[in-house]
């Protein structure tokens, strides 16, 4: 497994109000939501970035503000036929 050192401005951890010993995780989880949003990730990798199972990432993408599913107007035609 890969490491990565990131150094943050202490006024920013001041600002975020998150113990450091929960930062890491906290930052795993925004990364994974972000790379998923934009499509960089599928939920699964996203979760393995995150170290959480695939349910509980998916359950936790609205607290992000990041839909679950994204369906074209195409897609969700198809899917509404099929339904």
């Amino acid at each position: 497994m890969e490491q990565v050192v990131l150094s943050l401005p202490e006024d920013v951890l001041l600002t975020l109000k998150i113990p450091r010993e929960e930062l890491g995780a906290t930052l795993r989880m925004a990364a994974a939501v972000k790379l998923f949003e934009i499509g960089k990730l599928s939920s699964g990798a996203a979760a393995k970035l995150a170290g959480v199972p695939r349910t509980y990432f998916l359950s936790r993408l609205a607290d992000y503000g990041v839909a679950t599913f994204s369906l074209s107007e195409d897609e969700l035609r198809r899917e509404t036929r099929l339904a």
